[in-house]
Formats: structure tokens, C-alpha cells, sequence
């Protein structure tokens, strides 16, 4: 048995899979910014047909549950094969367990967003279920790759890793909060920036608290990114110098987008931006954590499984 092979194929499989979900959750940004949620009143049939009218916000609500459609179909073959080859299923079986939870859990509150009529708290619950289906592919896939190459493991940086993964948990949480914003219609509470209608600091209630929340946390962001770029710089993985830069780049980014999304009054493309670069942030702490030795310290499938 080719083991490197197994692992080769889980990674393209998890990677393909991977790739097909970050398009998913940037088209959900278009979905709810145009309108288009609702385009399809019935689910999983879209006016009670497969193939719908070939309208616009309907063509953009169906070609959303298609893309969701394949996603889950690139993650039950991933399970599949993981289950079938031994040594995937005691190196990544926990991980693709995690993605199997996540999954119906999905395509349930995708559901639920149509029935209950875009309720702010399924939509925001959707998106921050898809980032989280998102991130453990993603793991899956940095694991397999990893095993398929046949390089070491990265050594344990304990300091590092914690910094670390408090800045995934953090863009995580900063991407769910940009969700809430978005389906609360509060983009555009605040029409002006830094201040507020004006006000450096409004009171933090309605539509206003969510939008300066959101912004705060932003603030929060950057500094914690440059403290991330700053521990990364002396790191002895020149992936995790880079990495850490990159990250810091991509949060300078978003700010940018956040502020243009004010003066532009949320174009849908600059929406839809926005939120995949968020994701990106995700996927790029998520990967220098895994470099930091965040994702196995030691090879015995015992250690893995606990």
C-alpha cells in the first residue's frame, strides 16, 4: 500500500473541496447583498423545479445551492475516502469527523434561512457554520498535504502557537460580527468614518452598536496582527515570517474595504470582497498555526486521536 499516494489524493480531494467552499461563502455575500435569498421560495427545489426560471436573483439563489451542492459532495468523497485507507482515516479521521458534524448542520440552516424568511439569526448562524466547515477542510487539507509530502512535522513553539491561534479565533469571531452587520442592514448605520454621524463615540445600541462593534473590533484586529507579524519575523520557518506578514497585509486590506464598503455604500462586488478576504485571513492564521506545530506535535496515531 502507497501511503504517501493516499495522502496525496486526500489532500487534492480536501483542497478541491476546500477551494469550492471559499467560492461558496463569497457567493453568499452576493446572495444576501443583491436580494437574492429569497429568489427561491421553496428548498431544495428552486419554484418547485430543478432547473429554475431563468431570472437573475433566481439564477444567482440557484447556482448558491448547485456550488453547495458539489461542496458536499468533494466532502462525502473525502470521507470516503479517508474511512477506506487506514492510515488517512488514524491520521485525519477525527478532522473529517469534525466536517461531517458541521455538514447536515449546514445544509440545515440553509434551509432554515428560507423557510424563516432570512432571519438575521440563521443567516449570521449560516455563515459562521461555513467558516467553520471552511476551517476544519482546511486543517484536513494542511494535514494530508503535509503527510503526503513526507516532510517533518513543524516543531512545538507553544508561544507562538497560542498567539496564533488567538488570532484565527479572533478573525473568526471579527468575520461572524461583519455577518451580523451585513444581514442586520446595519452597514450603513454609521454613514461616515472614523466618526460616527459625527459622534466619536455613540452610544452602543441598535443598528449603531453593531456597526461600531464591528469597527472597534477591527481596530483590535490590526493590533493584534501586528503583534502576530512582529513574533513571526524571528521565527527560524521562513513560511512563518512570510505568513505572518501576509496576514498582517491582509488585515491592513480589509480595513481599506471596510472603509470604501462607508463611502461607496456597500457595492455588491466590494461586499462581496470583503468577505473573502476575510476568509482568506482565516485560511492564512489557520496555516501558521499548523506551521507552529498547532496541528500534531507528535506522529503516534494514539496521540492524534485523543
Amino acid at each position: 500500500m502507497n501511503t504517501q499516494r493516499d495522502f496525496r489524493f486526500a489532500a487534492r480531494l480536501s483542497l478541491a473541496t476546500a477551494v469550492l467552499m471559499y467560492g461558496l461563502i463569497v457567493l453568499g455575500s452576493v446572495v444576501r447583498t443583491t436580494a437574492s435569498g429569497l429568489a427561491c421560495p421553496d428548498w431544495p427545489l428552486c419554484h418547485g423545479r430543478l432547473i429554475p426560471p431563468l431570472q437573475f436573483n433566481i439564477l444567482i439563489e440557484w447556482f448558491h445551492r448547485l456550488i453547495a451542492a458539489l461542496v458536499s459532495l468533494g466532502l462525502v468523497a473525502t470521507a470516503a475516502w479517508t474511512y477506506a485507507r487506514p492510515a488517512v482515516r488514524a491520521r485525519l479521521g477525527v478532522t473529517m469527523a469534525i466536517a461531517l458534524v458541521l455538514l447536515p448542520i449546514q445544509i440545515l440552516l440553509g434551509a432554515l434561512t428560507v423557510w424563516k424568511l432570512l432571519d438575521p439569526g440563521v443567516v449570521g448562524g449560516h455563515l459562521a457554520n461555513a467558516l467553520l466547515l471552511f476551517a476544519a477542510v482546511s486543517t484536513y487539507a494542511l494535514i494530508a498535504h503535509r503527510e503526503a509530502s513526507g516532510a517533518p512535522e513543524a516543531a512545538a513553539d507553544p508561544e507562538r502557537r497560542t498567539l496564533f491561534v488567538t488570532a484565527t479565533v479572533a478573525t473568526f469571531a471579527q468575520a461572524v460580527l461583519g455577518g451580523i452587520v451585513s444581514t442586520n442592514h446595519a452597514a450603513l448605520a454609521c454613514p461616515d468614518w472614523p466618526t460616527c454621524d459625527g459622534v466619536w463615540f455613540p452610544p452602543l445600541s441598535g443598528i449603531v452598536g453593531m456597526q461600531m462593534t464591528h469597527r472597534y473590533g477591527a481596530y483590535a484586529l490590526v493590533a493584534l496582527m501586528l503583534v502576530v507579524a512582529t513574533r513571526a519575523r524571528t521565527a527560524a520557518n521562513p513560511a512563518l515570517r512570510r505568513g505572518g506578514a501576509q496576514l498582517l497585509g491582509l488585515t491592513l486590506f480589509q480595513v481599506v474595504i471596510g472603509v470604501c464598503n462607508v463611502f461607496l455604500h456597500v457595492p455588491v462586488w466590494l461586499s462581496a470582497l470583503h468577505l473573502a478576504v476575510a476568509t482568506a485571513m482565516i485560511a492564512r492564521a489557520l496555516t501558521l498555526t499548523f506551521l507552529s506545530g498547532a496541528a500534531a506535535v507528535a506522529r503516534d496515531p494514539r496521540v492524534i486521536a485523543r
